[in-house]
């Protein structure tokens, strides 16, 4: 198989995929063979570029011809490669985790939430492996439109009015906003390419910079900067897998991977750096990263404490990239990866939690522990990766986006930084520590505290195990990501 097939198939697999699980509705435990199936084939299908854009290769294949000059186009890099085989794997994982809450929570409609699943997953993709603007326009729609149904899984008055926040942010900054970027781009350059330096030099100048990294920037909605972040905390009422989709495998880390990519390829770091009216978003990043972890400290919601947690750290992704350094855009990459394995390992067990025990609240998390402590380990690993601490591979993002923040002259950014950690301490840390050396409460909520070992079903802790394990290795075998994120900026 070609390269350049394989990087085709990335989007065709899941797309193939979803009808097929649509045919299957009656049987459900091949509809989640045919799942797990499909996704084991994706995770193969997109590994199988790995060693060729090592190797310096960026195979990359046309699908459409839309206007000359201005194709649907795949082409494989770096930054693409490394989201690709991050969501890919984690599709697996959560696959894995879904069998085990949809059937222990008896969820309705579960045949609807695989084939969404599979159409997200065709969606970031496509996002990925972008070859240019438009292709990551459509599909990073694709993405939207195909998430709102798991959004609303549960079909009540309060997952509707949740959908309709989400799709409504979603769709009015992508085409108020991103769309208008896109086309003043193209009439400015020419064109939509993504390129090494960027292609806005000469093209765009003075204060109408400010105004396109505007557009851009709060075009991506899914990057969650505020105020344009009440889609993602909103959204916490669909199944804790949804949540993990959102938070780890596909749409914020669309919505970060989107801020990065348009930086390095469309901006250019020589020209923002260059640039004025452009550090304004540099502290609209910094300002998130407090204000959400701030208000993660006053959520009692688990769930909702976990969103803001990601509304506060997907800036730090914003902030690295606007840093516009080689360590700061090394930095963003490295923590999109390493915040992927440790949201979605914190959200793994918040959704076991609550199938095991039916709490959700913080405050009822006393003693539970004693009760699911290989869930309590699980959340305590993620929780130190998200932190940042060693061993576990969150500390690599922080490390590099310090590095970035000294080499830019940036001191209040490190400064930033340094709180931010420490908020990261405050409101992640007393989960387990409660859980682990608090007497749990007798009764709480109608549900009556039970003696023993009550952990849930076994595909959760799986999915649980494989990605707490994953912030471990991360922090030892990093070195190939890293090289590779390095062509980045050191072609």
């Amino acid at each position: 198989m070609t390269p350049e097939t394989a990087t085709a198939l990335a989007i065709v697999i899941p797309m193939v995929a979803a009808p097929l699980i649509g045919l299957l509705d009656r049987q459900p435990n091949l509809r989640e063979s045919v799942t797990l199936a499909t996704a084991g084939l994706l995770f193969a299908t997109v590994t199988s570029l790995l060693l060729d854009v090592m190797a310096g290769a960026q195979p990359s294949v046309t699908l459409i011809e839309t206007l000359p000059g201005l194709p649907i186009r795949l082409e494989v890099e770096p930054l693409g490669m490394t989201f690709a085989a991050v969501a890919s794997f984690l599709w697996i994982v959560n696959s894995i985790y879904s069998i085990g809450y949809m059937r222990g929570h008896n969820e309705k409609n579960q045949t609807r939430f695989y084939i969404c699943f599979a159409l997200a997953i065709c969606g970031t993709m496509g996002v990925a492996f972008a070859g240019n603007m438009l292709t990551l326009f459509i599909f990073y729609e694709v993405l939207t439109l195909s998430t709102y149904p798991l959004v609303t899984h549960k079909g009540d008055r309060k997952a509707v009015m949740a959908g309709r926040t989400y799709l409504g942010i979603l769709l009015c900054t992508s085409i108020g906003l991103q769309l208008v970027a896109v086309i003043w781009t193209w009439t400015a350059t020419g064109t939509l390419d993504f390129r090494e330096g960027g292609i806005l030099a000469g093209s765009v100048e003075g204060p109408e910079v400010g105004i396109l990294l505007f557009l851009y920037m709060y075009g991506i909605g899914k990057a969650a900067l505020m105020p344009v972040h009440r889609w993602l905390p909103a959204a916490m009422v669909a199944p804790t897998p949804v949540s993990a989709l959102l938070h780890a495998v596909a749409v914020v880390k669309a919505g970060v991977f989107s801020v990065v990519k348009v930086v390095v390829y469309i901006f250019g770091l020589d020209f923002l750096n260059a640039a004025e009216n452009t550090s304004w978003l540099l502290y609209m990043a910094a300002a998130t990263i407090l204000i959400g972890s701030i208000i993660a400290l006053r959520q009692d919601n688990l769930k909702r404490r976990l969103a803001y947690s990601t509304v506060s750290q997907l800036s730090y992704i914003v902030l690295g990239a606007m840093l516009a350094t080689k360590w700061g855009i090394v930095g963003s990459s490295l923590h999109l990866v390493m915040h992927a394995f440790g949201k979605i390992t914190l959200f793994f067990c918040a959704g076991a939690i609550m199938v095991a025990s039916h709490k959700t609240e913080v405050s009822q998390m006393r003693g539970i522990g004693r009760t699911m402590p290989l869930t309590t380990v699980g959340f305590l690993i993620g929780s130190l990766s998200i932190i940042g601490l060693p061993p576990f591979g969150g500390m690599w993002g922080k490390w590099f986006l310090l590095l970035g923040s000294f080499d830019a002259g940036q001191l209040a950014m490190v400064a930033v930084l340094i709180l931010g950690t420490i908020l990261n301490i405050l409101y992640l840390m007393p989960i387990p520590f409660h859980g682990f050396f608090s007497k749990p409460d007798v009764a709480v909520a109608g549900h009556h505290h039970q003696e023993g070992i009550h952990e849930a079903p076994i595909p959760c802790l799986i999915a649980i195990t494989v990605t707490s394990l994953g912030c471990l290795a991360l922090f030892f075998f990093s070195e190939p990501a890293y090289e590779m994120l390095l062509r980045i900026v050191t072609p």
